[in-house]
């Protein structure tokens, strides 16, 4: 796991979540080796009750301000309350292949 990575988990353990998954997926991308720049998280938390899809990005994006303005480039949220995780049978999405760039 890398330093990013790590950071990451870190600053979403402040809102006591449920699940917590956070993968790399930079070697997805056109980006060097070994890089930290593309994350797929999903947060299943209480602190998402009654919160909009936008406002509960936005308490993550809060939360990850210094990794968004720093090393992070993409950063895809999958964020649900616990009812909805249970609709979802607890699974994670796949993420699409990357269209931009050569490997």
């Amino acid at each position: 796991m890398g330093k990013v990575e790590s950071s990451i988990i870190e600053n979403l353990k402040e809102m006591s979540p449920l699940y917590l998954e956070v993968v790399n997926e930079s070697f997805m991308h056109a980006v060097p080796k070994d890089s930290e720049t593309h994350f797929k998280v999903v947060v299943v938390s209480d602190e998402f009750e009654g919160l909009r899809l936008v406002n509960r990005h936005k308490m993550i994006y809060g939360l990850l301000s210094e990794q968004l303005a720093g090393p992070v480039h993409a950063l895809a949220l999958h964020t649900f309350t616990a009812k909805e995780w249970g609709q979802e049978k607890q699974k994670s999405p796949k993420s699409p292949q990357c269209r931009g760039g050569e490997r």
